[in-house]
């Protein structure tokens, strides 16, 4: 596999929720996100968190960290790549509830945060 390889949501894989009959609730931090600018091709940084109460399955870690990595070579704004994520993982894993917060380094003296929310199946 090459280290260019676009992100793609059949990276991300998942294991039975252990307690399918409770809910609770697993927040996942990635502080070192990385992706690039479209409009002049500079690194962005950020802090992506996963906050979310699963519903059959829960996503494994290292895939959702390799699948994080492959945005680094990829041009987009932050509410794109922010809603990106949200898709691909409801695609996956069909949390019951999903909040992905994009909180992204100061840029120019601004700094940008973008949350993105999925209700699903109660």
């Amino acid at each position: 596999m090459s280290d260019f390889a676009a992100p793609d949501k059949n990276q991300l894989e998942t294991f039975p929720n252990p307690r399918p009959g409770r809910d609770f609730t697993i927040e996942i931090i990635c502080p070192e996100f990385t992706s690039l600018c479209p409009k002049t091709g500079h690194p962005d940084f950020g802090t992506i968190t996963f906050r979310y109460i699963p519903g059959e399955v829960c996503v494994e870690l290292k895939s959702l960290k390799l699948y994080l990595q492959r945005f680094r070579n990829e041009g987009s704004f932050y509410e794109a790549v922010t809603n990106r994520l949200l898709d691909d993982f409801v695609a996956v894993a069909n949390p019951k509830r999903l909040e992905i917060k994009g909180a992204f380094t100061p840029r120019g003296g601004i700094t940008t945060n973008v949350t993105v929310i999925h209700e699903g199946i109660q």
